[in-house]
């Protein structure tokens, strides 16, 4: 038995005993009537769905379980192609135990303070004043929380400075369009809108004491965080003074990068810096998802569904997730019949020149 194995070297079979983050927990009733626990646990190198059987607490009994440490141990099995620990033991960790806390919480593989630096010198780099002015403000209002906390709870950039990677990474995109669609986009406009996506993500969720994502914030399910970014711009438009056009702008920007309203948009993207702000979030997100052959789609596809079934997420991601995933096997099955096709030609190719050397 490996004692605290990071949970991205596990494999079926593997017998286990450690600590972890509790990601998610959740009691629940087989369909005889016994009960279980059915969570996730986490530490810096992934995640892995938990199961618990013949258990009925105290452990997911309280909401404020989630994001705290657990010991446990088990084995390591698979279930629908996705691997799953399941623990004979399991308790929450003490004040007697001793851990790594940064073996276990999860980090974006970035240094925060140089991410920083390179948005600011974007930001200045701006050439209307108006919008380069909300994005200083909106930027040092929220600096603390936009250098640390994850940009999701389970989908994408779920680590600690996770917002901050995901956001420089639309950034950078952002102004490479801008300079190869230069006569065309407003440069200024698309990379505020970029930056200030996500910003209202602060109060969308609410956090545990490692700064975890661990649910959705009232104000986060009824509102959720276009609404709230959209007001928020509002009300910083006001204080500085910036023309009503500008403003929104800005606020459609906000309210429209999901896309579409079963993706959770408030109304479509309706211009052009719009359309790239939701294109760039949906890549970005699609691509830390890592999903880059059919086996890797359907498991994250399985997990989306575990995470409706859940609560993780609500049905409207979900919907834009197996959207997003069945477009990526699309590509991948393409891509496939692609590569098939370049090597039937690359033999065919191959045979003609040897028939020919024979004639």
């Amino acid at each position: 038995m490996e004692y605290n194995k990071l949970i991205a070297g596990m494999h079926t079979g593997d017998d286990v005993e450690g600590f972890y983050v509790l990601k998610d927990a959740f009691l629940k009733t087989t369909a005889a009537g016994k009960p279980f626990l059915s969570g996730v646990l986490a530490d810096r190198s992934g995640t892995i769905d938990l199961k618990v059987w013949d258990y009925s607490g105290p452990i997911g009994a309280n909401p404020a379980d989630t994001g705290r440490i657990v010991k446990i141990r088990g084995q390591v099995s698979e279930f629908k192609g996705a691997p799953q620990l399941t623990a004979g033991r399991i308790r929450m960790a003490d004040g007697n135990d001793q851990y790594d806390v940064s073996a276990l919480v999860p980090v974006a593989p970035i240094d925060p303070d140089e991410r920083l630096q390179e948005i600011r010198r974007l930001i200045d780099s701006m050439e209307d004043a108006d919008y380069q002015s909300v994005a200083r403000t909106m930027l040092e209002r929220h600096l603390e929380a936009f250098r640390s906390i994850p940009a999701a709870k389970s989908v994408h950039h779920s680590f600690l400075s996770g917002l901050l990677m995901h956001t420089l990474n639309m950034l950078r995109l952002a102004d490479f369009l801008s300079a190869q669609y230069a006569d065309t986009v407003n440069r200024s406009l698309l990379l505020t809108g970029t930056l200030l996506h996500d910003f209202a993500k602060e109060q969308e969720f609410t956090f545990s004491e490692l700064g975890l994502v661990t649910d959705y914030s009232t104000k986060g399910q009824l509102l959720g965080h276009l609404v709230m970014g959209a007001q928020e711009v509002a009300a910083i438009a006001a204080e500085l003074d910036l023309p009503e056009e500008k403003a929104t702008l800005l606020e459609h920007l906000i309210l429209s990068h999901h896309g579409q309203p079963e993706f959770g948009a408030a109304v479509r993207p309706m211009f052009l810096e719009a359309e790239i702000l939701s294109s760039l979030d949906t890549l970005d997100a699609k691509k830390h998802l890592k999903m880059t052959n059919p086996g890797e789609v359907r498991r994250a596809m399985t997990r989306v569904s575990n995470m409706v079934l859940n609560g993780e997420i609500t049905p409207q991601q979900a919907n834009a997730l197996i959207y997003a995933g069945n477009a990526v096997l699309s590509s991948i099955r393409a891509d496939e019949q692609e590569r098939r096709l370049n090597e039937l030609e690359a033999k065919l190719t191959e045979l003609e020149g040897a028939a020919n050397e024979t004639d």
